[in-house]
């Protein structure tokens, strides 16, 4: 395809528009070629298959064979002169003009992004506050402690009162005080004196023993997140059908080797505060990292592809909602929320083009052997078997999205490195 007349406009960093003007030659190739396809497959009364005069076909199927055409010339030019041009859009352009006429050029006009092009600040020699790292005893007893809730087993009980942190088997029975309409007879497992339980639930267990019964009533408010219980009067009848205690295991060298791989209690606390330190000093390079990022950010402007920056601040947005689910939020802060998504996403996008730019210009480059640690982190994380988490990653089509951490974390090692690190 020939003798295209192109312009290009910049619209600014991100934005181009592109028109294309195809010569009336190569338009009418593509429409011949379009009206002997569809004389083939036409059934005209009075014509053989593929016999029916061209001025009829086209008379008849006008419409659809100059869809045909654009289907067929549009794309193929656009590509062609984005390759030519080394444009390389983000998503598909959108064609927001388009005429054809038989005879004529065919002529269009599309948008699409690209990525920035912008030069690198100075991103070597960033002074950044040195911070050290220390464990507390009060960490480590706090982390014992966790673990020694984790441990805990639930064992029966009888002839006592139902106490806080009991788990009990009871059955619910309610009545709609207006309606007086019975209420499905519920068997429930109830963690007693449990915040997200309602008040006085947890306020009519605690007492109780075993088949003892309890009546009470609850007013819920109008705004309940039960909609089915939301601005009604309930009247409950609970019994308590069973009782298990949290019976906790002695913090000792039985406790540590039942955890598998210590030989003492001692062994156990000196592993935990190893563990610590080395959060926390992840932690620590995480701000210091930020903190060169962000100064590195600072020293540089220009423009952001928006559908880039709409796709990150709408998976913002999701996450945000996934945690909000249990909770209403205000509509005063819906705006706010919005709008710190939106910046967060631009951040996070701008960022990400500095610290890729960064790693070409270094030539950072990945071994198998970061891979499979990356990999090795992630089955951990999740719990999983490191085969497992290969053969997800593989199908998923995620390997390249690692490949791409990876090197991007290798990135931010590099600038801690050649930062001035300050005492």
């Amino acid at each position: 395809m020939d003798n295209i007349k192109t312009t290009v406009k910049k619209i600014n960093d991100c934005k181009r528009e592109i028109e294309l003007v195809i010569p009336p030659d190569e338009v009418m190739k593509e429409f011949d070629q379009a009206v002997k396809q569809f004389a083939n497959r036409a059934k005209i009364k009075g014509f053989r298959p593929g016999k029916a005069p061209g001025h009829i076909v086209k008379q008849m199927y006008l419409p659809e064979i100059r869809e045909s055409v654009v289907n067929s010339i549009a794309p193929k030019a656009l590509n062609k002169e984005l390759k030519e041009r080394n444009l390389i859009p983000i998503g598909n352009p959108i064609i927001n003009k388009l005429t054809l006429e038989e005879g004529q050029p065919l002529e269009m006009t599309a948008q699409f992004e690209v990525w920035p092009e912008f030069e690198l600040p100075d991103y070597k020699n960033i002074p950044v506050k040195e911070k050290k790292a220390s464990v507390t005893q009060k960490e480590i007893d706090q982390a014992l402690e966790d673990l020694q809730q984790k441990s805990a087993e639930y064992t029966p009980v009888e002839g006592r009162e139902v106490k806080d942190e009991d788990y009990v088997i009871a059955e619910i029975k309610g009545k709609d005080n207006r309606t007086n309409k019975l209420l499905p007879t519920e068997k429930v497992v109830i963690l007693v004196g449990h915040p997200e339980n309602e008040q006085a639930l947890n306020e009519n267990l605690k007492g109780l023993k075993q088949d003892e019964q309890a009546e009470f009533v609850v007013k819920y408010d109008k705004d309940h997140a039960n909609k089915k219980l939301a601005g009604k009067e309930i009247a409950y009848l609970l019994k308590v059908l069973s009782i298990k205690e949290k019976i906790f295991p002695e913090m000792d060298d039985e406790f540590a080797k039942g955890l598998g791989k210590f030989s003492s209690f001692k062994d156990l606390k000196a592993e935990i505060k190893i563990q610590i330190l080395a959060a926390k000093k992840d932690e620590i390079k995480g701000e210091m990292a930020d903190d060169i990022i962000q100064t590195t950010s600072d020293r540089v402007s220009f423009d952001l592809p928006e559908s880039v920056v709409e796709q990150e601040y709408l998976a913002i947005m999701k996450r945000f909602l996934s945690y909000q689910q249990s909770q209403s939020v205000k509509k005063e802060d819906v705006e706010k929320i919005k709008e710190e998504a939106k910046t967060k996403a631009q951040q996070k996008l701008k960022n990400h083009l500095i610290l890729t730019k960064i790693s070409e210009k270094e030539k950072i480059e990945i071994k198998a052997e970061d891979i499979e640690e990356e990999i090795k982190a992630i089955a951990k994380a999740n719990n999983m078997p490191i085969a497992q988490a290969k053969a997800q990653i593989n199908k998923e089509g995620h390997r390249e999205e690692i490949e791409d951490r990876v090197r991007l974390k290798k990135t931010v090692d590099f600038l801690i490195k050649n930062a001035i690190i300050k005492k």
